[in-house]
Formats: structure tokens, sequence, C-alpha cells
């Protein structure tokens, strides 16, 4: 089974950035798809991005060009770099494992000024 964790959210200001990682234990991930979804407040669960086991990356249209999703297997860690944030991105982040449905606790990011 793995063990997801994300650390890096906080409170940041319109136009910031954010760096979220997600560490995995119990099993190596560098087999594995990974990628992240956010909730906001009161709304359903929206997924973010996506990077393959080789590396592949997908976006929501609503991110792309202002988020990368990467991944160091050596380190057992994926990462969601956040550029030029907005209020629209806040919420709870979560980072998931694609084939067998693991996901971490997440990780509050609250854009305002």
């Amino acid at each position: 089974q793995v063990q997801l964790v994300e650390s890096g959210g906080g409170l940041v200001q319109p136009g910031g950035s954010l760096r979220l990682s997600c560490v995995a234990s119990g099993s190596i991930i560098s087999a594995y798809h990974m990628g992240w979804y956010r909730q906001a407040p009161g709304k359903q669960r929206e997924w973010v991005a996506r990077i393959t086991n080789r590396g592949a990356t997908t976006y929501a249209d609503s991110v792309k060009g202002r988020f990368t999703v990467s991944r160091d297997n050596a380190k057992n860690t994926v990462f969601l770099q956040m550029n030029s944030l907005k209020p629209e991105d806040t919420g709870v982040y979560y980072c998931y494992e694609e084939s067998f449905n693991f996901w971490g606790q997440g990780t509050q990011v609250t854009v305002s000024s």
C-alpha cells in the first residue's frame, strides 16, 4: 500500500507562487501515473494535472501555462509548481496515484491579498 503525504501549501498573494510536494512511502512510485486534484470550499473536487510514469504531463485548462507537474523518482516524490496564482486557485490540493486510487490527506492553498 502507498501512503502519500502532501506539503508546501500556505497563504500567498495573487500573482505569487507555491511549490507543492507529495512524498510517497510504502512502495516505489516510478511505475505509477500520479497527479493532483483540488477542492475549493463548497465545490466538487477538480482534476488539476497528471504525470505518467514516463513523465508525460497533462493539465486542466484552468491551470495550463501556470502550473507544472514533475516527479523525482529517486526521491519518490511528485511536485506541483504553481505560478501566477489567482484567488480561484484556493482550495485543498490532493496528490493521487492513478492505478490503485491512493490519495494523500491534502494541503491547503489560499490565494488572497
